[in-house]
């Protein structure tokens, strides 16, 4: 199983340039393969929508500082050598495809090939509309955007046509690294999440699900993968959990590809010291 790291959002400096190098750096040292920002471009200061992820309905990092994922990566990039370098999650619905297809690109460029995306479609409305988009049609402008894209990766001179995004006879250059192109991982807990995987995802992350919920949710991505007539087994499954020996062994014996462990240590040292320990006890074992 993989590993990957969350930083510590609404404890921790993340915003800050000295933070996220010794964070990268740390993950890196401690056998990490991964790092997994999140992503909300602002948050309303009251809002109605609910968090699907706590029985509050509220997201308990409302009043944390977080940066641009791409942004924040891109530094990492610049201070580590191996690291894979992936969101969890882009709200991919409230970017311009065309425009993201080209950051990304040139993202994996610089770091030599590290980039991972993963993407949602978002949970707050009102969100959305500070950021202009309509929330209601996300689903569908989410397929054509992870199609458009990867017609710009793939395609040297690229044409796609859809509803929300269409273009021809353009030129997206520099292409990923990566000859093909950037892993999309779909992030959601729905059945819409589940058949989207397995239809257009290179991976799936099941957000906020337990083992019981993960593993019907996993036969509904491979049913779909199946039905596209795509391998199921080459589709990666990553969760979210803490440093716990338990969880790790319990996603381990289920399968599940990669753990992205959230990281709650105020400072570096801190987070050290813990995700030390689960490095020498968990992960050099399974």
């Amino acid at each position: 199983m993989k590993y990957g790291l969350i930083p510590a959002y609404g404890v921790a400096p993340v915003e800050g340039g000295e933070y996220a190098t010794g964070f990268g750096q740390l993950a890196e040292e401690l056998g990490f393969e991964s790092v997994w920002p999140v992503e909300h471009v602002v948050m309303p200061a009251t809002y109605t929508s609910k968090y699907p992820y706590a029985a509050s309905g509220r997201m308990p990092i409302e009043e944390a500082a977080v940066p641009d994922p791409l942004t924040w990566l891109a530094w990492v990039a610049a201070g580590t050598r191996h690291l894979k370098l992936g969101t969890a999650i882009l709200i991919l619905p409230q970017r311009n495809p065309v425009v993201l297809a080209k950051t990304l690109a040139s993202l994996d460029q610089l770091s030599a090939g590290r980039v991972v995306l993963g993407i949602g479609l978002g949970w707050l409305r009102e969100e959305a509309e500070a950021v202009g988009v309509h929330f209601d049609n996300r689903g569908r402008r989410t397929d054509e955007y992870i199609e458009a894209m990867r017609a710009l990766w793939k395609q040297p001179i690229a044409h796609y046509r859809g509803e929300h995004v269409s273009f021809e006879n353009v030129k997206c250059n520099p292409r990923p690294q990566q000859p093909s192109g950037i892993p999309i991982h779909i992030g959601g807990h729905s059945r819409a999440a589940a058949h989207r995987a397995g239809r257009l995802g290179n991976g799936f992350i099941p957000l906020g699900a337990g083992l019981e919920e993960i593993s019907r949710l996993r036969k509904l991505m491979e049913e779909s993968a199946r039905e596209a007539g795509r391998d199921p087994d080459a589709i990666e499954i990553s969760c979210i959990g803490l440093p716990d020996p338990g969880m790790a062994k319990a996603y381990s014996q289920a399968g599940i590809t990669r753990m992205i462990v959230a990281s709650h240590q105020p400072d570096l040292e801190s987070m050290k010291r813990v995700m030390r320990e689960f490095s020498d006890k968990v992960m050099s074992k399974l």
